[in-house]
């Protein structure tokens, strides 16, 4: 029997995924597995039985990685489960930052007691006026699940499209429309296009890489988007943009007391994965990757352990090993084995960064005393044992 605990309300829609071997916990320490969307962990004591954390969405920095890590907890979050809700709310962004339609309803409201509002709508509307989307130039930075989907729906609208990822995915570029154009480096997509939205992971090579010498590039009256992370963005540079008029509005998914009520800045209360759909798509997927690994011992989509995949366990007894990526550690691990005469039946060992996984498939039982005799190894940091 698995315990889960659930840090945030997750959809029943994921939770009903869970077998009856399955039960949940009011207290995190008692859990096998948790599940959690924006709650901060980095203060938590994790209990000895936590094996997963499941984020209900794609970004983890609420999550203390390597802590966890080193604790032998395999993280897994969620990317595209949500990626349709978000795309939508960039569509909805642009065509905000275009059209004056947030002044419009506003207009429309502080008039609402005017007996001839239909006619002194009609004498309004021009200052509401704004552009369309078809013929503008839109640049795509980041294209993964989301900048896919932003890119693609794009050219839809009749937006010629400049696609900008040093690192995109095989899988992303087989989903990319034909006719997005390849930018060659970020400057080409700050100097050329009309409309700029961001759609990269929060990291060190970029924090704040839309700055004030980012900014100095683009087009007078351009319109930067932002839905992934809010430093991404240096605000104070961004503010200065938008005093100056450089940057004709900033959209942004994420307010802070630096950005919010600033002229020009559409704000709008982290929406972007707010839907119904999505929260279900993410606690669906969290809730099958979470059994796939306490079941089977798979990892698909972690963020601190490396993908790997055994399919699912047979007859034979399955040994999983969390350790230091370092050399030597399968031959360790097979003359523990050798020793007390048993046999692998199947071996995968995969590594990212810092750490590595084993998964071995034994065609026997596995005694305590060789579980204890893997611990032991140095730079081993967790055993698992699925019977």
């Amino acid at each position: 029997m698995y315990k889960y605990h659930c840090l945030n309300p997750i959809s029943e829609v994921g939770l009903e995924k869970f077998t009856e071997d399955y039960v949940p916990v009011g207290s995190p320490e008692k859990a096998d597995a948790i599940l959690v969307r924006s709650a901060g962990m980095h203060d938590m004591e994790f209990g000895e039985e936590l094996k997963a954390i499941g984020r209900a969405g794609a970004g983890v920095n609420n999550i203390p990685l390597d802590k966890c890590a080193e604790e032998g907890i395999v993280v897994f979050n969620t990317p595209g489960a949500n990626a349709n809700g978000v795309k939508e709310l960039v569509i909805a962004g642009m065509l905000l930052a275009s059209r004056d339609i947030i002044g419009g309803i506003n207009w429309v409201q502080e008039n609402e007691e005017d007996g001839n509002i239909a006619k002194d709508a009609e004498k309004a509307k021009k200052a509401f006026a704004g552009c369309e989307l078809e013929g503008k130039k839109l640049g795509v930075i980041g294209l993964g699940a989301i900048g896919v989907l932003v890119a693609n729906a794009a050219t839809h609208l009749g937006m010629d499209v400049y696609g900008y990822d040093p690192y995109v995915s095989v899988d992303s570029a087989w989903r990319l429309s034909r006719s997005i154009r390849h930018a060659r480096s970020v400057d080409e997509v700050y100097r050329e296009c009309d409309y700029i939205t961001v759609h990269v992971p929060a990291m060190d090579s970029t924090k704040d890489m839309i700055d004030k010498d980012a900014v100095s590039l683009m087009k007078d009256g351009v319109v930067v988007l932002n839905f992934a992370r809010d430093v991404l963005v240096d605000e104070e540079a961004m503010i200065d943009a938008l005093v100056s008029g450089k940057v004709k509005h900033y959209v942004t998914d994420f307010p802070t007391q630096v950005i919010a009520g600033v002229k020009g800045a559409i704000v709008i209360p982290h929406l972007g994965a707010s839907t119904e759909e999505s929260e279900d798509n993410c606690a669906k997927m969290a809730v099958r990757e979470i059994r796939d690994y306490l079941e089977n011992g798979n990892i698909h989509n972690s963020v601190n352990y490396p993908n790997c995949d055994m399919g699912r366990r047979g007859d034979n007894t399955r040994l999983l090993l969390l350790h230091h990526n370092v050399p030597n550690m399968i031959g360790q691990f097979s003359k523990i084995l050798a020793d007390d005469n048993m046999n692998i039946a199947d071996l995968t060992n995969k590594s990212k960064g810092s750490y590595a996984y084993t998964m071995i498939d034994i065609d026997s039982e596995v005694s305590d005393q060789v579980v204890e005799d893997l611990k032991r190894v140095k730079e081993v940091l967790r055993v698992r044992v699925i019977r």
